[in-house]
């Protein structure tokens, strides 16, 4: 199920907005689809990322995939807990799997991720 209150981008990531900071992560789709995750590249605290620009990378059984970042800013926290335990993105891609926090820097970008419904509806003409 996907969460109502997020935001979604057409490459998989959701973000959960608070005020100015954006917490990130990949969608339940995006894990199922990579399989078995068996590390993950984390961006450093205090990186820019700019929007739809590679920014962390996710290794699983089956590949390797990019992490693009869904708005631009820059990393406040990191979720450590994945160097040791790569799984949690599978386990709880919502909660406990989240990448990083951001410091968002243009709120306008915003508007060019997708609700719940339209993501849905973009991951069902995948599968079609």
């Amino acid at each position: 199920m996907t969460p109502k209150e997020l935001k979604y981008s057409k490459e998989h990531e959701w973000v959960r907005i608070s005020g100015d900071e954006a917490v990130v992560g990949i969608t339940d789709y995006a894990q199922e689809e990579l399989g078995d995750i068996t590390f993950v590249e984390l961006p450093q605290s205090g990186a820019k990322v700019q929007q739809m620009e590679v920014f962390a990378t996710i290794e699983s059984v089956k590949a390797a995939s990019d992490i693009f970042g869904p708005l631009s800013g820059e990393v406040t926290e990191v979720n450590g807990e994945l160097s040791d335990k790569p799984e949690l993105i599978n386990e709880s891609p919502y909660e406990k799997g989240w990448i990083c926090k951001l410091r968002i820097s243009d709120k306008r970008e915003l508007d060019k991720l997708l609700s719940a419904e339209e993501y849905d509806e973009f991951v069902k003409g995948l599968e079609d």
